[in-house]
């Protein structure tokens, strides 16, 4: 997906502070690398904008939550506050700056019972941070840390990351105890070999800027990474330190993480495959749908020329057919008549299934008979409300007019 990665200064924002900033449209490879201030940042329509937390401006802590904190409920809008202070007051003794002033995030997919890391970092200059970035146009989405705390069965359970220039450079620990810079010199040094004993050395990662330097120390050991493409796999990361006040609601957090997925879905380039095998499915099932309609509707037209048939072949005197149930039974109806059979939409038929369903009404008034339509003047209109149910069952329909019970032979198809 599209992004556009901020790597936040150590200072506070002014309009002439530089941050350095990546553009990726596929979050894998870097498409435009540059250092500006905040009126000349990359203007990219539609990416998703992740500002990255400088080593030097987070603390790693870790801390094992007491039963309970840790549940979801704890998370939902109110009980922020309460997650809050039993971090303030685990972290009491570790710190040396007021927790007030601290803005914390814990680690994605902690438990209680298992340690889980914490990061702090100052809350006022992270939210002088998003504000200037927002009031530029560009608000945040995601927090991610720059370095983050590596797994301890990982393949490189510690890396060392010298970063800064040649004569501010630093030394990153960054392995299964947190992260932790010093200023790279002797004693920097003697603690890598103390802690390495007799294990293999660890991987040596430099920027360009201190490569030299630091294959003075490491004899050659050194691989290069850009800070471009330290942003870039920072960016990667599943930290979001977008917690607590910075994340006031569950619903926000929930529509932000499945804004994410969707674009995520749409964009990324390891989900292409995926996109392409929907794509298919979705093409398969509407050549699926157009085959079936196309199977039923050939065979309703069998069944419309099968009846046609049978008119014609049973009627010969029927030349056009233009709607075979209805001319079926009328000419069935005109050859009952004439041979003399009492047919289903004749009087003498209509009156027996009357009398037979409102035998307790009194004889009609008056009859009439017009069209197949028979109309009986009753004297108690009320006593034949029952009548209908009984004949609707047996293909006719009455209804009350008036005073007038209208009977008549219902069409069915």
């Amino acid at each position: 997906m599209s992004s556009l990665i901020i790597t936040l200064p150590p200072s506070a924002p002014t309009a002439a502070t530089v941050c350095s900033t990546v553009w990726t449209e596929d979050g894998q490879t870097v498409k435009r690398q540059l250092d500006a201030p905040l009126a000349l940042l990359p203007d990219t329509p539609g990416a998703e904008v992740v500002a990255v937390v400088p080593v030097s401006q987070l603390s790693w802590h870790r801390l094992e939550f007491p039963k309970g904190t840790l549940e979801r409920n704890f998370f939902q809008e109110g009980n922020t506050a309460r997650l809050r202070s039993v971090l303030e007051g685990l972290l009491e003794e570790r710190i040396l700056d007021e927790p007030a002033q601290l803005h914390f995030a814990i680690e994605p997919q902690a438990r209680a019972g298992t340690p889980a890391w914490v990061a702090a970092c100052d809350r006022a200059w992270l939210n002088a941070w998003l504000a200037a970035l927002e009031q530029a146009g560009r608000p945040v989405s995601r927090i991610v840390p720059e370095l983050e705390p590596r797994a301890a069965d990982g393949p490189d359970a510690t890396v060392l990351h010298v970063l800064g220039t040649p004569d501010q450079a630093h030394l990153v620990f960054n392995n299964a105890h947190g992260v932790t810079a010093l200023p790279l010199g002797h004693s920097s040094l003697a603690l890598v070999a103390q802690a390495r004993g007799d294990a293999l050395p660890p991987p040596v990662v430099a920027e360009p800027a201190v490569a030299e330097l630091a294959e003075q120390h490491f004899q050659g050991r050194v691989s290069l990474q850009t800070g471009a493409q330290r942003a870039l796999a920072a960016a990667q990361s599943a930290w979001d330190l977008a917690q607590f006040d910075l994340l006031r609601t569950r619903g926000t957090r929930t529509r932000k993480r499945l804004a994410t997925l969707s674009s995520t879905l749409l964009r990324a380039p390891q989900w292409q495959p995926a996109r392409w095998a929907l794509v298919a499915l979705a093409v398969v099932n509407l050549a699926g749908l157009q085959l079936w309609a196309w199977k039923e509707q050939s065979a309703l037209a069998a069944k419309r020329v099968a009846l046609r048939s049978i008119l014609t072949t049973t009627f010969p005197e029927v030349r056009v057919v233009v709607d075979a149930p209805l001319q079926m039974a009328r000419s069935l109806a005109d050859l009952q008549r004439q041979s003399g059979a009492a047919s289903s939409a004749d009087l003498e038929t209509m009156l027996g299934l009357f009398q037979a369903a409102a035998p307790e009404i009194p004889p009609p008034a008056a009859i009439e008979f017009v069209a197949s339509e028979l109309r009986l003047k009753l004297l108690e209109p009320a006593a034949a409300a029952g009548a209908g149910t009984r004949l609707q069952a047996q293909g006719y329909s009455a209804a009350l007019d008036g005073d007038r019970v209208v009977l008549k032979q219902e069409r069915r198809p």
